[in-house]
């Protein structure tokens, strides 16, 4: 390694991986070097500040971790990675190849035994890990709005919240950051207690039980028993942070206390929002933090986000965060992309909340809808992972969403009838069920161009295997 890269890597606080930290970290798992094919000499020469999965994005330099999934093996990609400048392989099986392999019983537990070996010595690092069956990416933007402003924090980009993406994640961390905010998802039994295995969370919170994934995990209760996973590696040092507002906030209460003395609730006890006014594009509110109480204007609409608020709140006051640093962070939070993000199309209105959905984020989607201006259209996708539960489930919806009011509901895919069908149920709303998305776009055009005289707003919205976001992208480029 060069000085000009040995000054680099201290300017920028990377970690530097190499064979014998490496080994430390996977002994786990029968970690042993295998020298480069005709060297006698196995690894002493490795030297890098990153660990990748993915050939495309691999640099000079870089260490080639291979994954394999369903319909892909990443051993059959470790030629190329060495021919893009990869300095060593993390394997299961070696191959011959001009690289040392660091081999491994598992590549996809290696991932997360590296991730975290790499949180373990980073001993001035404080967490915030989130879970919840929706509002988790608002809620992890809010808590990157307040912390990021006061020191070097790393925040969990996109979707990077399953088993593979929060190890990636953490083998992101420099030197220089101080906290975390780590988003964990769970789309299976036993996922969100490995990943807070591998972060150790300083602060677990959890937002919400809602039916997300209920196809996998059988219940809402079993979705319970899942997220408070979060909390099953807090001390009495750390702090759990529980919704009052939720239907299971009694078991998920009484599990954190298992766990540490130190459980703060949201919503109506410790951290709560009183005067609360919901605009069309933004809510005030006062925020009540013990006997401190501050005017918040939050530049995102819905209760819903008052609620993602408190639980950011909640989390930064656990760790003693000034309360005007905690006001400062939530006014100048913003949506993420398809995160309720709002454009004008002449004279209507567009509101792209396509990032996911599940039958919780809906409900919240369609009051927020039906605070707006003019005449209100929900155009909503098929919620994916329900399981046997898909057809209640969506008729339930249909009749939550007419209930709210609003004027036109236009519903596509498998489940779009029964969607339909439950609003109907309920009032008389304009209610279409479409079968593809271009019969929907057909019937939405035509619509908007009738509806010259009364402005519309347009709430689109459906889990991420919908793409709901090309029909914006169709009306605009139209």
């Amino acid at each position: 390694m060069t000085a000009e890269n040995d000054n680099t890597i201290q300017s920028q606080g990377l970690y530097v991986w190499q064979a014998d930290n490496m080994l430390a970290a996977t002994a786990a798992l029968d970690g042993h070097w295998q020298p480069a094919t005709g060297q006698a000499e196995s690894s002493n020469g490795v030297n890098s500040t990153r660990i990748a999965t993915d050939t495309r994005t691999i640099k000079a330099g870089d260490i080639f971790l291979a994954l394999t999934g369903g319909n892909f093996d990443g051993h059959d990609y470790i030629e190329l990675a060495a021919s893009k400048g990869a300095v060593a392989a993390i394997v299961s099986r070696p191959i011959s190849t001009d690289i040392p392999q660091l081999v491994v019983s598992d590549t996809r537990l290696a991932l997360g035994q590296l991730a975290s070996y790499r949180r373990q010595q980073h001993k001035d690092l404080t967490v915030i890990a989130i879970t919840g069956s929706s509002g988790k990416t608002t809620c992890k933007e809010m808590l990157g709005s307040i912390f990021g402003r006061l020191a070097p924090t790393l925040i969990t980009r996109g979707n990077l919240n399953n088993d593979l993406g929060v190890p990636m994640m953490l083998l992101e961390l420099s030197d220089h950051h101080r906290y975390a905010i780590l988003e964990l998802g769970a789309n299976h039994i036993g996922e969100i207690a490995y990943t807070t295995e591998i972060v150790q969370p300083d602060v677990a919170c959890i937002l919400n039980i809602g039916t997300a994934h209920l196809g996998e995990f059988g219940s809402r209760d079993g979705i319970c028993q899942t997220k408070a996973e979060i909390y099953h590696t807090l001390n009495d040092n750390q702090f759990a942070i529980v919704p009052d507002k939720d239907d299971f906030t009694n078991q998920l209460r009484r599990i954190a206390e298992n766990y540490t003395s130190h459980v703060i609730g949201f919503g109506n006890t410790d951290v709560s929002a009183s005067h609360l006014d919901v605009e069309p594009e933004r809510s005030e509110f006062k925020l009540n933090i013990g006997n401190q109480v501050h005017d918040i204007s939050l530049p995102l609409a819905g209760e819903h986000n008052v609620n993602n608020a408190l639980a950011a709140a909640a989390c930064a006051h656990a760790l003693n965060i000034d309360v005007s640093d905690i006001v400062i962070g939530l006014e100048n939070a913003r949506p993420a992309k398809g995160r309720l993000n709002s454009q004008l199309l002449g004279m209507h209105r567009l509101i792209d909340d396509t990032y996911n959905a599940n039958p919780h984020s809906v409900r919240a989607a369609a009051k927020v809808l039906a605070a707006q201006t003019g005449t209100q259209v929900m155009v909503l996708g098929d919620i994916a992972e329900l399981g046997e539960a898909a057809v209640s489930e969506h008729q339930s919806l249909g009749r939550t969403i007419a209930t709210t009011g609003i004027n036109v509901l236009l519903c596509v895919g498998e489940y779009a009838p029964y969607t339909v069908a439950g609003a109907q149920e309920i009032s008389d709303i304009s209610a279409h069920a479409f079968t593809d998305k271009d019969s929907l776009l057909q019937y939405l055009q035509a619509y908007l161009q009738a509806q010259q005289a009364q402005p519309c707003t347009v709430l689109f919205k459906g889990s991420r295997s919908m793409e709901m976001e090309t029909l914006i992208n169709a009306l605009v480029e139209e």
